[in-house]
């Protein structure tokens, strides 16, 4: 099983954002910091969910679990319900892709337990600045 950890910041309600994923397949470790233009937090937590789940598509992982310090991410994929019409078309993109996984997790961690992608996250943000 492929161990995903993924996370979006932003720095500003909506401002610069960035997406960090961290994959960890046995003993193998993988690192991306994507940039991500002008977003809220909670559409580049989804974001960061799509590039991740993108990434191990084209590299053919079949079993991945999903770890997000997103309490909203995490029960919008798991109720398979956004509240939100822009969520909810994010999450549509996101359930779409988990269909091509033979099996697919998703688990809440503190954000103690997923530091590597929140700094791949404000990574990303420094390289949409750079980007300017």
């Amino acid at each position: 099983m492929v161990e995903v950890y993924i996370d979006g910041a932003s720095a500003g309600d909506p401002g610069h954002s960035g997406a960090g994923i961290f994959i960890k397949n046995n003993g193998q470790v993988e690192r991306y910091s994507f940039p991500l233009g002008i977003l809220n937090n909670h559409e580049a937590e989804f974001h960061a969910l799509i590039k991740a789940l993108e990434i191990c598509q084209s590299k053919k992982y079949s079993i991945i679990s999903v770890r997000s310090d997103s309490t909203a991410v995490v029960h919008a994929v798991e109720k398979e319900f956004a509240k939100k019409e822009k969520y909810r078309v994010l999450l549509n993109q996101v359930l779409s892709l988990t269909k091509s996984f033979d099996l697919f997790f998703i688990k809440w961690v503190p954000s103690t337990e997923n530091k590597t992608a929140d700094e791949l996250a404000r990574q990303g943000i420094r390289l949409n600045k750079d980007l300017r």
